[in-house]
């Protein structure tokens, strides 16, 4: 059976949508024994991954990850579901949004506990950045995402500009003075 959006300059939010659910086990735990950051990280990407892939029709890579807070612990046990959707679409690349929530099987607690932005690059047979078919926004939540991360994208753009002006002072007293009341000291 052919995919009716296969040809399409332009597919719907809901036909990328991933969930992928996995159950939290010891060898996941970190010295704490809550789980590991890393595995979240891990399956992250992984959501992302199929999220974009699907979307674009092409393999895609991780470009970057907006910041990934962690808000609550997962434990060893719960199940962890992550939510992803493409909130934008450039050219080459989209933007994945991802949920993270943990459950207690044994009480049916839900705890939202990630929420992240990987940004995706679509890519060709030859390894080259190839075009991404537009998003068709089907809700208005779904137009709230696009804006916010088109604000964030130039958010970023903004930052990077600033951060490629700042400069070490060629005066050792200068930043001497700019790291006055910092928790650091220079050794001589």
């Amino acid at each position: 059976m052919s995919n009716p959006f296969e040809t399409l300059q332009y597919k719907p939010v809901s036909f990328s949508a991933t969930v992928i659910t996995e159950l939290m086990i010891p060898s996941y735990s970190n010295f704490g024994g809550k789980i590991h950051g890393g595995i979240i990280l891990s399956l992250m990407d992984k959501v992302a991954y199929v999220c974009a892939a699907k979307h674009a029709g092409n393999y895609c890579v991780t470009a970057s990850i907006d910041a990934v807070d962690f808000l609550q612990p997962v434990e060893v046990g719960y199940l962890v579901s992550l939510l992803a959707s493409v909130n934008y679409v450039g050219k080459t690349s989209l933007v994945v949004g991802i949920k993270v929530v943990s459950e207690n099987i044994k009480t049916n607690e839900v705890f939202h506990t990630n929420t992240s932005y990987f940004t995706m690059v679509a890519k060709d047979e030859n390894n080259q950045p190839v075009q991404v078919p537009g998003l068709i926004l089907e809700s208005r939540e779904q137009v709230r995402r696009f804006l916010e991360a088109r604000s964030r994208k130039e958010l970023k753009n903004n930052y990077k500009r600033e951060a490629d002006k700042a400069v070490m002072p060629e005066e050792d007293e200068r930043w001497r003075e700019m790291l006055s009341g910092e928790r650091c000291t220079i050794a001589n």
